[in-house]
């Protein structure tokens, strides 16, 4: 097994499920200490308990639109490591719904989940990051937010502004050390679409067929680490 983080601090948000979980699995397989956050403590623990790896595992419950939350969550992790050499931003909400039937605080819980999700933890990671000159900062978007597509327009829009949130950062900071990647999975087979608002706030609950194609989240995985170690590598 090739140990290519060894020794490095990642932090993973959205890690319970899906994406997160399989990515988290397998940086801590090549030697990183990972850091697992998501909503869900039990479902967190469940996936610590099958890592295979050297590294230490924390388990830090959160919800990623929480500012103080995400504050104190930042504040702990560089207290027990001393640094974050990466933060992947994966949490995400889905929506199933028309916007003529779609009510304005669903808007809004999307809006706060795919876009200010990734936002707070990327602005709180930043300032230890900068000092350093040093770490990388991964987010994990969506092609969705190259397009539009019916059913999931707050989605859609949520993932193109942190598009844009992300390409201004990299104006900011590339040449400062921090090393940014944006990572835009098309059809993916996970339980996203189980969590998925519909118009009235109410879940989806059911899986989406058109998904099943879609790529499984152990080869995105593989494809986040490639990607994530050549850009250290340029950092």
């Amino acid at each position: 097994m090739s140990m290519r983080f060894r020794d490095s601090v990642i932090w993973i948000t959205g890690a319970s499920s899906g994406i997160g979980k399989k990515t988290a699995k397998q940086f801590h397989a090549e030697g990183a200490h990972i850091v697992f956050s998501a909503q869900r403590e039990g479902d967190l623990n469940r996936v610590v308990d099958k890592c295979v790896g050297p590294g230490d595992t924390v388990v830090l419950p959160l919800d990623v639109v929480e500012e103080s939350a995400v504050s104190a969550t930042t504040g702990e992790i560089l207290a027990r490591f001393g640094q974050i050499d990466i933060l992947v931003n994966n949490a995400e909400l889905m929506q199933r719904g028309r916007i003529v039937e779609t009510n304005l605080d669903v808007y809004r819980r999307i809006i706060d989940v795919n876009f200010f999700g990734p936002l707070m933890p990327t602005k709180a990671v930043l300032p230890s990051m900068l000092d350093r000159k040093a770490g990388q900062v991964v987010c994990v978007t969506s092609v969705a937010g190259k397009y539009g597509s019916p059913m999931r327009s707050g989605y859609n829009a949520a993932k193109l502004a942190a598009h844009g949130y992300y390409d201004s950062l990299h104006e900011e900071v590339s040449s400062k050390g921090i090393g940014l990647t944006l990572i835009v999975p098309g059809k993916m087979w996970t339980n996203v679409p189980l969590n998925a608002l519909r118009g009235d706030g109410s879940l989806y609950n059911r899986m989406a067929p058109f998904l099943e194609s879609g790529m499984a989240p152990a080869d995105c995985a593989r494809r986040i680490l490639t990607v994530v170690h050549a850009a250290s590598r340029k950092c």
